[in-house]
């Protein structure tokens, strides 16, 4: 992947490695697509260095949940032109495509991109290459070729996705639909991107109860009625706010994860900030982007989802954490990505923090104001793709 086979550094005024928690002044040395030395110098012969005097460097930003698909998907997108630009050098694809458009979708996405794509193969074998939901016809469902699909392609497919929704589902029974993802998944020792159903079609105890140590929620703060937070008698009493479900707080302490998934009806301020406020934080933050957030007037990026989560009360370092080394342990690609550390892959993204107070909005026009990270300097596997004032070609010359 890289370009570049000369040695050079990157000596940066704030350089932040969620996984090693150091935080300060530092130097990269960086040779083709590694990083080969942290903090000091090993290097006889140093070809060029570039100094990063504003902002903070951290690993390449991770995106837990998006729509990377050039071709064959109504949601899809080019991941070079819409993410990598914006700071993520890793993406997860949310059910894409399944196992009869596999080999497709690995031409025209994976092998051609610069951005690193991993998949959470949708259970349905055609994916979303049809208009409609993708489980409304249940024939589609094949447990035993997206089992062959997985074991013939771990180093590309992470996961499974499974979308409960109405629209996803259509007539088909979503409890019929889960237990076959779940087969699958104890069949290939895999993980579930799981989307919940609505609570009055289907109760979220009993949707939590199914999921095991290792499977990931995503949507985790969309509003009701597919939601984390239930009344307790005892704040209702008081006028007091809802609270986070206890059956997610014990799936949470069995291994589930949960994930951000913002998308255009999926994150809602008042249930993150309640969430937040009693200390439940998302494990991952991500924005399913997809096509139709392609033309708005504001680019969705997960910059700038970092900086919702920074206006309702998350911290910096927790921020950093959910798009760097925890969405790389749970994808199980770290110590490839995730930290800034020797033999890292060299996957960079220097991020400033605008601190003027911007009106950020949610997908149903409720504004918190806050400021806003906005990437400056973008590196995938050692070679610049963005260079914010200077070209990319001439960044290490």
């Amino acid at each position: 992947m890289s370009m570049n086979n000369e040695n050079w550094l990157i000596q940066a005024d704030r350089l932040y490695c969620p996984y090693t928690g150091y935080d300060g002044p530092g130097t990269l040395a960086i040779s083709g697509d590694r990083i080969v030395d942290a903090g000091t110098v090993r290097f006889h012969e140093v070809n060029k260095t570039h100094l990063l005097s504003e902002g903070v460097l951290l690993p390449g930003l991770i995106d837990l949940h998006a729509h990377p698909a050039c071709e064959n998907s109504k949601y899809g997108i080019d991941p070079d032109q819409e993410l990598l630009t914006e700071g993520t050098t890793t993406v997860l694809s949310q059910g894409d495509t399944g196992a009869l458009h596999w080999d497709h979708f690995h031409n025209s996405t994976i092998a051609v991109s610069r951005t690193r794509v991993r998949l959470a193969i949708n259970l349905s074998s055609l994916g979303e290459s049809n208009p409609w939901g993708c489980f409304e016809n249940p024939e589609e469902i094949d447990t035993q070729i997206c089992i062959n699909t997985i074991e013939n392609n771990r180093d590309h497919i992470w996961g499974i996705s499974v979308n409960l929704s109405r629209f996803s589902c259509g007539n088909t029974d979503p409890r019929w639909i889960l237990q076959r993802a779940l087969e699958v998944a104890e069949a290939t020792d895999t993980p579930l991107l799981f989307g919940m159903r609505e609570h009055e079609d289907w109760s979220l105890e009993q949707q939590m109860n199914l999921l095991r140590s290792g499977d990931v929620v995503t949507y985790c703060f969309r509003p009701p009625p597919r939601c984390i937070l239930s009344d307790h008698a005892r704040n209702r009493a008081v006028g007091r706010h809802k609270r986070v479900h206890p059956v997610v707080l014990e799936a949470r302490e069995r291994g589930v994860f949960f994930d951000l998934g913002h998308g255009f009806s999926s994150f809602d301020f008042t249930v993150a900030e309640r969430a937040i406020d009693q200390g439940f934080l998302p494990d991952t933050l991500s924005t399913d982007y997809y096509l139709q957030h392609t033309n708005l007037p504001v680019k969705h990026s997960l910059p700038l989802t970092m900086s919702k989560l920074r206006a309702v009360g998350m911290m910096e370092k927790d921020i950093f954490r959910s798009v760097t080394i925890t969405p790389a342990q749970i994808l199980k690609i770290h110590p490839e990505v995730g930290a800034l550390t020797a033999d890292c892959c060299a996957d960079l993204t220097q991020l400033y923090f605008d601190d003027q107070p911007h009106i950020l909005k949610d997908p149903f026009g409720a504004t918190r104001t806050g400021g806003k990270w906005e990437p400056r300097l973008v590196i995938r596997g050692g070679t610049p793709v963005k260079a914010t004032g200077m070209s990319p070609d001439n960044l290490t010359k």
